[in-house]
């Protein structure tokens, strides 16, 4: 770019995700300074006075409202950071589509496959750049992960895990916050974590094209948790009354790729053990990998009978040289959120879709949903094809 582009900023719930949005963005020109993008942190907006203040004081924001249509209605404001409970998701989006406003959402994109294609068809309709939260196919391993596969290099592709357990949940004194009742959250560790899992198997491998799902709810009721819990580490009293938990605590998938190979899709909110243990296995007929988030700048690659060897995040692999000069220094999950910023900064400022797109969380989403309607009629269900530019296969 031979001059400067400018891009207001604005933030919908000034939560931990929408902090670090805001910290994303800034980071931007640091990492990235040749691409000649200014970002101004304008307005954010939520109903709490506390997250308000912190907006201003810490963020940076120019100031802060508590009502989020003033931040759409801002003419300074290009691009707005939707980091808002799921049930808010929709009705924010599309509000900022028709605003004209370009806008980087969190998933799950909605908390039904319909409120997800709403959203998807709402931006493409308005002709605004979007990104959707699916952090984790920017590390740079799985960015080495993925050019493994679509090279060839480990063979014909065979069979695929995903597994994202966390435990979260795993208390059964944890708050009955928002996250626990369908009509906030709409689906429970589906949602919130398969999400990703289900857009890590189709960047590294392919579409999804038929899954058969199962969903059990393991701890039935929690603690009604204190006014403004609303973190999923919130803890309740033990002794105060107790709430029915209305949607699935743990999730697993049969699924089939378009390119033949089979796929085995778990998480869990509750496990016992893991911390964030989101780990990718992909097996070939010439070699496998395994990548785990809790060691995200490590592969683990077998080529031939020799067995596993540890590959360290390079420069080379994805965006690492951005952010350190060899390989064993190791990168963090806000460095992901960083990489993320300038994708959706650069579809603003180029005019091209490179950011993961709404068609991609429309994706993800009709194989949750697929996933869900399985597990009650226990049969196998076709994932349809979303329209729309999806970028995981770009």
């Amino acid at each position: 770019m031979n001059s400067r582009t400018r891009i207001g900023i604005g933030l919908v719930s000034v939560g931990w995700m929408g902090r670090l949005h805001s910290r994303a963005y800034t980071e931007v020109a640091r990492h990235y300074p040749e691409l000649g993008i200014d970002v101004d942190l304008v307005s954010a907006a939520d109903p709490v006075e506390s997250g308000r203040e912190h907006a201003t004081t810490a963020l940076g924001y120019a100031e802060a409202v508590a009502d989020y249509r003033e931040v759409l209605a801002d003419p300074r404001i290009d691009a707005v950071s939707i980091c808002s409970p799921n049930f808010l998701h929709r009705e924010v989006a599309l509000a900022a589509a028709a605003a004209g406003k370009h806008f980087w959402i969190e998933k799950p994109m909605g908390r039904t496959v319909d409120e997800a294609a709403d959203i998807a068809r709402g931006a493409v309709e308005a002709g605004v750049f979007t990104s959707v939260g699916f952090n984790y196919r920017q590390a740079p391993a799985v960015a080495h992960a993925r050019e493994l596969v679509r090279s060839g290099r480990l063979g014909r592709i065979t069979n695929v895990r995903v597994a994202l357990l966390a435990d979260y949940s795993s208390d059964p004194d944890g708050a009955r916050t928002w996250r626990f009742e369908r009509a906030q959250a709409g689906s429970g560790v589906l949602g919130d974590l398969l999400a990703h899992g289900a857009d890590l198997a189709q960047y590294v491998v392919g579409r999804i094209a038929e899954v058969s799902g199962v969903t059990e709810t393991f701890i039935a009721e929690r603690p009604v948790p204190a006014a403004g819990a609303a973190s999923h580490f919130s803890r309740g009293d033990a002794s105060a009354e107790r709430a029915p938990v209305e949607n699935e605590d743990y999730a697993a998938a049969l699924a089939r790729f378009d390119n033949g190979a089979i796929g085995v899709l778990e998480t869990s909110r509750i496990a016992v053990g893991p911390h964030a243990e989101y780990r990718l296995e992909v097996y070939g007929t010439a070699g496998s990998l395994r990548w785990d988030f809790q060691r995200l700048n490590e592969l683990q690659l077998a080529e031939g009978p020799g067995g596993y060897r540890t590959v360290y995040a390079a420069p080379g692999m994805g965006e690492f040289s951005r952010f350190q000069p060899g390989a064993g220094t190791s990168m963090g999950f806000d460095d992901l959120k960083t990489i993320e910023a300038q994708l959706f900064l650069r579809s603003i400022a180029e005019q091209r879709q490179l950011a993961p797109s709404v068609a991609d969380g429309w994706s993800a989403a009709a194989i949750l949903d697929a996933a869900e309607a399985t597990a009650v009629s226990r049969t196998w269900q076709a994932v349809p094809v979303v329209d729309g530019p999806t970028t995981f296969d770009a």
